[in-house]
């Protein structure tokens, strides 16, 4: 959205070299306030869910987890600031937030003119549709002249307005800065699809009251990598949230888990005693212990115990991984660490 980019520029001139200067200091500030501030979006199931019991969990979540895991050793300490997506640039940038953890695409704007840093890729998906089953609606093709429910200050805004203008479609669309607000008014027939990223379409739609009523179409209209975000300017702090994904998606590739990372530490490997701190210094650059990695996965797992228990086929998400982008690059996909070294 022109207008939100337009304030968000503004504000990350506002904060200018003092920005920058705190911001050297992320990794100290979250040892002395003793937890991670990492800002989620709205409750949804999958990526940030919240029990009734205030707890926190879904695959954007198990990222906060990973990052306070290898700074504490306790994937608990972790204060989470569930905000819109209207805002949520603003209080990142602003240092309300240490880091962002909620699906958010990584774009040239964003990247390179709201003072902001993305650490890398934790979910590939693009856009789609979901309509009613009971519209007889097949494609996206056909919604030519339709109503569709789009979240504001996201970039879902532009990619539905792109696609329409592309194939000479009209649309009307209906707006809220709420998803939860958006999904009622679909649930309740006020505009004829929803448009989302379909990886937050299918979280939406397993919590429909009738989830088989709705469909997904096949369509997808746009990329959306999406991934943690860090501000610009702190350099260290960058490497490590994006360290601690990188660590996540190499473990799986050389098989150490949460239950046998202790046993792993004995490999004769010479990547896996890397990966694990028994051998080189990469912690120690970055102002951590060199076995952080042990942490991480003690606590949280490795990329693909991260996937499956919180989207994958088995779940009520059900996004399947098997020859995805979001499959291994060794697998068909394109999930690819930098290597420990």
């Amino acid at each position: 959205m022109r207008i939100g980019v337009s304030l968000l520029v503004a504000a990350a001139t506002m904060l200018g070299v003092a920005g920058t200067a705190s911001a050297q200091q992320t990794l100290q500030q979250v040892r002395d306030r003793g937890s991670l501030n990492c800002q989620v979006g709205l409750p949804t199931p999958g990526f940030y869910a919240l029990a009734a019991n205030g707890t926190w969990s879904g695959m954007d979540v198990d990222m906060c987890r990973g990052v306070a895991a290898a700074i504490f050793n306790d994937p608990s300490k972790v204060q989470y600031q569930s905000v819109t997506s209207a805002v949520r640039f603003t209080s990142l940038a602003n240092g309300e937030s240490d880091m962002l953890s909620r699906t958010t695409t990584w774009t040239a704007v964003r990247d390179g003119q709201l003072g902001l840093e993305f650490a890398g890729v934790n979910f590939y998906d693009g856009q789609g549709f979901v309509v009613p089953r009971a519209s007889n609606i097949t494609s996206a093709r056909e919604l030519d002249g339709a109503t569709i429910c789009v979240l504001t200050g996201t970039t879902t805004e532009l990619n539905l307005a792109d696609y329409f203008r592309a194939n000479n479609m009209r649309f009307t669309a209906v707006t809220n800065e709420n998803v939860n607000v958006l999904v009622e008014t679909y649930l309740g027939g006020g505009c004829d699809a929803y448009t989302n990223d379909k990886s937050g379409l299918a979280a939406r739609r397993s919590a429909f009251p009738t989830p088989n009523d709705h469909m997904i179409l096949p369509e997808t209209i746009s990329k959306e990598p999406l991934g943690p975000v860090v501000r610009h300017g702190d350099n260290n702090w960058g490497d490590i949230v994006r360290w601690v994904l990188f660590g996540m998606i190499e473990a799986e590739e050389m098989g150490v888990t949460s239950a046998n990372v202790t046993e792993m530490l004995r490999s004769p490997n010479p990547g896996i005693k890397r990966l694990l701190g028994v051998e080189g210094n990469v912690g120690q650059g970055m102002g951590l212990p060199n076995d952080f990695m042990v942490r991480v996965l003690r606590h949280v797992g490795n990329y693909g115990e991260i996937y499956e228990r919180n989207v994958g086929a088995n779940t009520p998400i059900g996004i399947p991984r098997e020859r995805s982008l979001n499959a291994l690059w060794t697998n068909g996909g394109i999930l690819y660490a930098m290597p420990f070294r």
